[in-house]
């Protein structure tokens, strides 16, 4: 390539990179803030961590002493001698009450509570940001709240409250603003963006590094070794944010009592993004694996050789080992990819493309060689012809790097 071209071909790698990385945060927003199905089981791990539960704990345990008169129901329910006894009872039982609560949320029935709680909460905030009505919200409001006030009342039977007590707690006790109407307009334009750029990203980064690829004549394999590496510096780079934005929103947003909780809260809330970093990390290993494989390195060279036979004589067992196999990794779904009918099509019809180079550039070597193989010994250091052989040669197909 002349060097123009080169430089050309480095800036598609490196523009796409960069796009990448943004595409990677498009598409971890879309599939955890807007699908129903993770946000579930986002919110079920969540309730099942144990520093969730106890900050969740402290958190309904405030919200019932603030809203109730624990105290003054006690008052009521102890003899005369002891009603002066009743201030200092409630703020003993306010630990005691913690620890109840605790036990209390790791039971299946409030845990579903919660879970139930939390995902209407989604809808309602999908609602709004799309501009749509239902579950009882008007998109004119835009205020999308949590309620926990139902295990706020069953929290308060199970510390033997009185009924007319919990009547008296008002409807907003447990209820946590998720998002005010003041954000709705900037959500809703952010939310339209994202719609739109979740997948013209991705289609707009592998049209980029194929016109990379494509572009690099005579040098396909180095510049697709590059892909693969630049691949690899994606997933790091996504896993690495994912890890210092999370120790900045931890530090800015929770007290020291609840950092723990909001750590623990952030890696499940973002587990979905680590998980497509680690998938760009293993892409790009098996395209840096696969370049490898077609150089002229020497275990490179042994392994096409030990596979010519196979390509060139039994290729239609080849294709069902490889089907065979192809099928075991798309019931094992190890990445969001593989578990969707566009990203199996894809990965397949990828493998399936790069079976068929490697074949044909290890077909093209190794069928001289057996010729040669075949023919009547020659004296050394002389061709089949009488003339000198040459010292050392490349098989064609492989790149001298």
């Amino acid at each position: 390539m002349s060097a123009r071209r080169r430089a050309l071909v480095w800036i598609l790698i490196v523009a796409a990179s960069l796009i990448a990385v943004a595409s990677v945060l498009t598409l971890w927003v879309h599939r955890q803030m807007l699908d129903e199905n993770s946000w579930r089981e986002a919110s079920a791990e969540l309730i099942e961590d144990p520093a969730v539960r106890s900050a969740l704990s402290v958190y309904l345990v405030n919200e019932l002493y603030e809203n109730v008169d624990v105290a003054g129901d006690l008052e009521q329910r102890l003899p005369e001698q002891l009603k002066p006894l009743a201030g200092p009872v409630a703020g003993a039982l306010r630990q005691p009450a913690t620890d109840a609560v605790d036990r209390l949320l790791d039971t299946p029935a409030v845990q579903q509570l919660w879970v139930e709680a939390s995902s209407l909460a989604q809808q309602k905030l999908v609602n709004v940001v799309e501009d749509k009505t239902g579950h009882g919200i008007s998109t004119g409001d835009g205020n999308v709240t949590l309620d926990l006030g139902e295990i706020v009342q069953r929290l308060g039977t199970e510390l033997g409250l009185s009924s007319s007590v919990l009547d008296r707690i008002p409807p907003d006790a447990g209820v946590i603003t998720v998002m005010s109407s003041d954000r709705l307009a900037a959500a809703q334009t952010a939310v339209k963006v994202l719609r739109v750029l979740s997948g013209a990203l991705l289609v707009l980064v592998l049209g980029l590094y194929a016109l990379a690829v494509y572009l690099a004549t005579g040098e396909r394999r180095r510049t697709l070794r590059n892909v693969g590496w630049a691949l690899i510096l994606v997933g790091l780079t996504v896993l690495v944010a994912r890890r210092l934005a999370g120790e900045y929103a931890v530090d800015a947003l929770t007290s020291p009592e609840s950092r723990e909780a909001g750590r623990r809260g952030w890696l499940i809330g973002s587990e979905i993004l680590g998980q497509i970093g680690v998938a760009a990390i293993i892409y790009g290993a098996v395209v840096v694996f696969g370049t490898l494989l077609a150089g002229a390195a020497g275990w490179a060279m042994a392994a096409r050789r030990r596979l010519a036979p196979v390509f060139d004589e039994r290729m239609g067992a080849a294709w069902a080992a490889l089907a065979a196999a192809y099928l075991v990794l798309v019931l094992w779904g190890p990445t969001h990819a593989l578990r969707t009918a566009w990203g199996i099509v894809l990965l397949g019809a990828l493998l399936a493309a790069a079976v068929v180079a490697l074949r044909r550039q290890t077909v093209s070597e190794f069928a001289g060689m057996r010729v040669t193989q075949a023919a009547p010994p020659v004296e050394p250091g002389r061709g089949g012809n009488g003339e000198a052989a040459p010292a050392s040669a490349v098989p064609p197909g492989a790149d001298a790097d």
